[in-house]
């Protein structure tokens, strides 16, 4: 998946975000709508990290959904 695709997929990945990151809020997780730059600027205002460093946490979180999707669901298959 990639983040244009995530986009699409936002309203059922809200949950698995807010897991990861509980620090942010509701209207966080509206704001950033699945767009990587809103994701990756909220992240780093409310955990104080470097935009480098948040990036980096966004896109390895992405990695593992499809890591884990692949495992669940076979190379042809969606998580979703």
């Amino acid at each position: 998946m990639n983040w244009d695709q995530l986009e699409g997929k936002w309203k059922q990945l809200k949950g698995d975000v807010r897991q990861k990151w509980a620090k942010l809020t509701d209207d966080d997780l509206e704001y950033m709508a699945g767009g990587r730059d809103q994701f990756v600027g909220r992240l780093q205002e409310r955990y104080g990290v470097a935009r480098e460093e948040a990036q980096k946490q966004a896109d390895e979180w992405l990695k593992a959904r499809d890591a884990a999707s692949t495992r669940t669901y076979g190379s042809g298959g969606s998580a979703l």
